[in-house]
Formats: C-alpha cells, structure tokens, sequence
C-alpha cells in the first residue's frame, strides 16, 4: 500500500511509504528533513516489519521539538496499520 504523510512539527514536510500486505516496509522517502539522517532511517527500516519499526522509532524527541522524522514516520507507520 503507497501511502503519502504530512509530517508535523518537523524540518520534513512529508513522507512517502510503501508498506506490503503482510506488514514488511517496502520503500519511504522523506521530502525535506537533514538528508542524511532521513535518507539513514529510510534505509534502516527498509525490509523491516512495520510493527517494530513503530516500536523502535515512536517517541525520538529532535532536540527541544516533541518529536523528530523517525518519530514521525513511526505516525505514519501507525495510520497505514491501523486506518
């Protein structure tokens, strides 16, 4: 399933995920965000289940900011699941 999110309270404007049938994250690709570290994350949960993806990543903080791009896309993650 292709899945686009818009992000909050991040330098990233949105995320764009694709997430097979059975959970496995196919592909996700920030729009904006520190490249690097965005273009990092996306490739560590590429193949991952998307359920412990959500574990791993929900809650990161970016600095003073309540949340951060993993944190975000454990968001996104959680609205493909659970929508």
């Amino acid at each position: 399933m292709k899945y686009k999110y818009y992000t909050s309270g991040t330098c990233s404007r949105a995320i764009d995920l694709d997430v097979a049938d059975d959970g496995t994250i196919i592909d996700v690709a920030f729009t904006g965000g520190c490249h690097g570290n965005t273009q990092g994350v996306a490739a560590l949960v590429k193949g991952m289940n998307a359920t412990e993806a959500i574990k791993r990543l929900r809650g990161i903080k970016c600095g003073a900011k309540p949340t951060s791009c993993p944190d975000q896309l454990a968001i996104a993650l959680e609205k493909v699941l659970y929508q």
